[in-house]
């Protein structure tokens, strides 16, 4: 079973708060991607950079990430999948952040757990598997 990981991952290996190196290797013969969303997550940091040298240094760490994982598209499957899990949420009143919900629906729609740093929204979508990666 694949995994699909979670801009938080990302952010703390940045942050030097996770050995993403350990947890690679510990997971080297399952398939890792990160969904669009994370994608569009990391890049968004990179925009909002405070100075010039940290977004050069954000640019190069994030490219990184895009060329060495599969990018997972939100297709219509994942969308079937998000207004599914949106409506029972819905209805029994539990809110779960918009793109979390959208990066689990993604992952159940093509049977990857999620790999997070913060469970607390991943863990509330039912038949969603979630891997919580620490330091």
């Amino acid at each position: 079973m694949g995994i699909l990981i979670d801009s938080s991952v990302f952010i703390a290996a940045e942050r030097g708060r996770l050995s993403f190196s350990r947890h690679l290797t510990e997971r080297k013969h399952e398939p890792l991607a990160l969904s669009v969303l994370t994608a569009s997550e990391l890049l968004h940091g990179v925009h909002r950079a405070t100075t010039s040298q940290h977004k050069i240094q954000r640019e190069r760490f994030v490219e990184a990430i895009l060329a060495r994982f599969p990018v997972v598209e939100f297709g219509l499957e994942a969308a079937r999948v998000h207004a599914r899990l949106w409506a029972d949420l819905a209805a029994r009143g539990e809110v779960v952040g918009a793109h979390d919900l959208i990066i689990g629906a993604t992952a159940l729609a093509i049977d990857y757990q999620v790999a997070t740093v913060n469970a607390r929204d991943f863990q509330r979508i039912p038949g969603l598997r979630v891997q919580i990666w620490s330091a």
